[in-house]
Order: structure tokens, then sequence, then C-alpha cells
């Protein structure tokens, strides 16, 4: 008697591949979801005083550093009693022992006499085509920070504290994290490194894990959706799989 037996080793296998799949895809996206946590902390910006850089109400990511990492040009979150006592955005133009200066003869920030090109400042932030319509000449002491906020009209930064013991500085202590990203609208995107800062001793930060982060849950995820689909689908194709049974 001859005929056809049907097999489901490939189905065997391909539900193992597809289990394999499905865990592996949740590790990386439960990974991923508590690295980000552990790594990051969202701020809704309640000011416009970051514009066109961050908008009011947008959502950010701030990386949790240690505030000995802070480098000019970051935007940070950080909280003074001086200033309020409650979460602030600004950007860091001077660390401890720069003098920071408005303007030069183009308009432009100096720091320790480097003009500063900062292409985040919009034309109508702008007075008469300068970085601050208040003049001003700064030694930041050690340990403290210089701030400002990209919308230089009214941005309520260093430059009302000028008159402060420490001219304008915050110290450095007070910083918790560094903005990373807009995380909305998902328009935003990644916070750029200003270039403008790059040539100036200590350079300009470097980016955090966020891309990884965001790499291993995206990962994750096409696992987890490609696992489920191809277990059912290696099941079937398994069941329908025919090979001579031979003769009797």
């Amino acid at each position: 008697m001859s005929g056809t037996v049907r097999t489901s080793g490939g189905g065997r296998l391909g539900s193992a591949l597809s289990g394999l799949a499905v865990a592996i895809g949740c590790v990386l996206f439960l990974g991923g979801f508590a690295w980000g946590a552990v790594e990051y902390k969202p701020y809704t910006v309640p000011t416009d005083s970051m514009t066109p850089t961050v908008q009011v109400g947008d959502r950010v990511l701030a990386q949790r550093i240690d505030s000995s990492t802070v480098r000019r040009g970051d935007v940070v979150v950080f909280k003074d009693p001086d200033w309020g006592d409650m979460p602030m955005l600004k950007r860091v133009v001077g660390v401890g022992g720069d003098k920071v200066a408005c303007c030069d003869t183009r308009g432009r920030l100096t720091v320790n006499g480097k003009g500063i090109d900062e292409p985040y400042l919009k034309a109508d932030s702008l007075s008469k085509g300068r970085a601050s319509a208040v003049g001003f000449t700064v030694q930041v002491p050690e340990g403290r920070l210089f701030l400002l906020g990209d919308e230089r009209t009214n941005s309520m930064d260093s430059r009302v504290h000028l008159q402060d013991a420490d001219h304008g500085s915050v110290p450095r202590s007070t910083v918790s994290g560094r903005v990373d990203a807009i995380a909305w609208p998902l328009s935003g995107g990644m916070m750029e490194r200003p270039k403008g800062f790059a040539a100036l001793p200590g350079g300009v930060s470097q980016p955090g894990p966020l891309k990884l982060v965001v790499a291993a849950v995206l990962a994750g995820v096409v696992l987890i959706l490609g696992g489920a689909v191809y277990g059912p689908l290696a099941r079937r194709l398994g069941r329908s799989k025919k090979v001579p049974a031979g003769v009797a």
C-alpha cells in the first residue's frame, strides 16, 4: 500500500524559533524601557524662555547626570532657591572660571574673548542683532554656571540676577539633568550640541544613550510581532507538507 504521511518537524522547529524570538523581544522591550526609566526623566516645559529650541508645552527627556559632566552649550534642568525653587530649563553658556560678556562687534556673546555663534537663536529674539539687549561682563565663580534662555527678549535667566553676590550664576550641584531630546511632539527629535562652544576647553558634551534605548525597544517590538506571526505560519506550513510513505 502506498500513500503519504504528514510531518510536524517543521512546525515544531517553527514554534521553537517563534518562542525564542518572542522571548528575546520581551527582554529587549522591557529592558529598553527599564534602561530608559533609569537614565531619563521627562519634563513638560511651562514657559517660552527656550524657544525656538523648545516650545511651551513640549515634553523633553533629560538624562540624569552627575553635574560635574555639564559642558557649555548644554540645555540643563536645574532647581535653585534663588530662582524660585522649581525645575527650570536653561542653556549653559559659561562654567567656573569663564569670562562671559556681551556683546562683540558682531553682536555675539563671547566666552573668554571668543565670539560664539548661536544658530539656535531666532532673529526676532535678538535686540538689534545683539545676543542680549543687556550688556554685561561676568567672571563666573568656580563651581558655578552662567545660564541663558534661547528666547533672549524675555527669558528670566542669569542676566536678571547679575547684581547678586555670585553675578547671576548657580551652583553646579543644582543641575539634575541634561536635555537629550524632545519626546513630544515627535517632530522635535534629538537635542543638538552647539558647535560654537566646541573649540573651548572641555568641548561639548556627548549625547546620552537615548538612541540605543529606543533601538532596543523597537527591536523588541519587531521580534515580538515577528515571532507571533511566524509561529502559526510555520505550523501551518508544517502540517501541509507531505512526504512519500513508502510501499507496505
